[in-house]
């Protein structure tokens, strides 16, 4: 006869996931909050699990726009769950679409990263890399990296601003700018 232990691990880890949280949820430990709780409960295992696009693409709002769905897999799952033989099927069926819709939007987002990019001119890109890897970059940054002068810094970086894809914070020589 098989272990509890031994079928568990043979599980691919977002079903495992899965029935983790219904079963949370169905517990129901705090008076209020286990719906944040629990989304934050799945970012953590799903990063644990290796699934590490997750933290850029909000599952919250995949829930959000599914409120009735959810709720129905929800109450149709925890009915069972304390029976001889619980119905997982409309849990695992909404939570594993709702995790397909969250990789389909960032790979949406993604997308329109690269279009953003590849419309930037090379100084931009510069910049905009700097600022990935270092959190924030300034003018002065800007011209060691570069070289170029102080005016077409200026002028690259009000455009960035402009179009959004930098924050402008401080002003006169303090200015430095950061991801929006």
């Amino acid at each position: 006869m098989r272990s509890e232990a031994s079928e568990t691990a043979r599980l691919h880890p977002l079903l495992i996931i899965a029935l983790c949280v219904v079963v949370f949820l169905e517990i129901h430990p705090f008076q209020d909050g286990n719906g944040r709780l629990f989304r934050v409960l799945t970012t953590l295992l799903l990063l644990q699990a290796g699934y590490a696009y997750v933290p850029y693409s909000s599952l919250e709002s995949v829930i959000e726009l599914s409120k009735e769905a959810y709720y129905l897999a929800l109450h149709q799952t925890q009915g069972t769950i304390r029976t001889e033989s619980p119905n997982w099927q409309p849990w695992l069926v909404f939570f594993l679409r709702c995790l397909a819709e969250q990789m389909r939007r960032l790979e949406k987002k993604v997308e329109r990263e690269k279009i953003v990019l590849a419309a930037m001119p090379e100084l931009q890109l510069q910049f905009v890399e700097f600022v990935r890897e270092h959190g924030r970059v300034t003018i002065g940054a800007a011209i060691k990296l570069t070289g170029a002068s102080r005016n077409t810094l200026k002028q690259h970086f009000r455009t960035l601003v402009e179009r959004g894809a930098l924050n402008l914070h401080g002003s006169g020589r303090g200015v430095w700018y950061d991801l929006r």
